[in-house]
């Protein structure tokens, strides 16, 4: 359509040129063909006006193009951004799905824990009540008897049994775990930092703050001997190998205003130095590099920084 146009105009132009031309007289006529100049002026007047129709006409067909151009481009815009938006849409969906899945495993799991926990926990039925002998037995006979109702000292946990418990079953179907935790629960220091450990993670995954999700950045076990033996501060700073700024502060948000939480925490780094410092006498190097990745480890890691124990 333009360059029909710029024909149209140039054949205008030409034909009233064409027109004026032969309109002239003779005197005219032979005044412009004798003078060079104005021979030239001539030329120029009838072709300079066509040549500029036809770059405007280039100009207005430039424009045209690049209107095209850019209104194709918006609608690919428009395309990928509608597309990127229902993907994400899509993603999100897949994700809280997804979520909610991992959240009811976790309180299948705890709930599991806890009522074998509750289980193990649960007093025994007495024993049948046995009839009082006709005449009392001689002392003698009663200091062995006394000596059978003194509960022997717990043996110590297997380093592997003791690794294990502290990582607590992986979900309800994992038997074995279970199988480690009963035992665990036998021994009363170890029982007392399971209870410990479970209160705490079960308050941290209400905010949503799980073990498994950490990075955790391992120290050497020559520290955590050092820990074990008394050594805090900054000496073994490198034992808060925690370093999630969001777990970090939602933990110290916590501990600031929730007093439940707090004490959980504080009888939880209490139970923790008593049972770990057991645990290192009867451990080699590998086995507290074992340890350290547990969920229990992680635990004390999140907690400890929070509390000062590496300042």
């Amino acid at each position: 359509m333009i360059e029909i146009t710029a024909l149209v105009l140039s054949l205008g132009w030409l034909g009233l040129v064409g027109w004026y031309f032969l309109t002239l007289d003779d005197d005219q006529g032979r005044l412009i063909r004798g003078n060079p100049s104005g021979f030239m002026i001539a030329v120029l007047g009838i072709f300079l006006p066509v040549a500029l129709i036809w770059v405007a006409a280039s100009v207005a067909r430039t424009a045209q193009t690049m209107r095209e151009e850019s209104a194709r481009l918006q609608a690919a815009i428009d395309t990928i951004r509608l597309s990127h938006l229902d993907q994400q849409a899509a993603d999100a969906a897949t994700l809280k799905r997804d979520l909610g899945t991992q959240i009811e495993q976790v309180a299948r799991a705890q709930a599991v824990l806890g009522a074998e926990v509750a289980s193990l926990h649960r007093p025994k039925a007495p024993d049948a009540i046995l009839s009082a002998p006709i005449r009392p037995l001689p002392q003698l006979l009663l200091q062995p008897a006394l000596a059978l109702d003194t509960e022997p000292e717990d043996e110590a946990l297997p380093p592997d049994d003791f690794i294990r418990a502290m990582n607590f079953p992986e979900n309800e179907r994992d038997a074995e775990g279970f199988r480690v935790l009963r035992s665990a629960l036998k021994h009363h220091r170890t029982a007392q930092l399971v209870t410990a450990a479970q209160d705490l993670l079960t308050l941290l995954a209400q905010d949503g703050i799980y073990m498994d999700d950490l990075t955790v950045h391992r120290a050497d076990a020559v520290l955590w001997r050092a820990f074990a033996e008394g050594t805090h501060g900054s000496d073994v700073a490198a034992l808060g190998g925690i370093r999630d700024r969001s777990s970090l502060a939602l933990t110290a948000g916590r501990m600031k205003d929730d007093a439940v939480f707090r004490d959980a925490v504080h009888h939880f780094l209490r139970t923790f130095d008593r049972v770990f410092a057991d645990f290192t006498k009867i451990a080699t190097d590998g086995e507290i590099v074992r340890f350290a990745d547990t969920r229990t480890a992680r635990a004390f890691m999140l907690c400890a920084r929070v509390a000062g124990t590496f300042d």
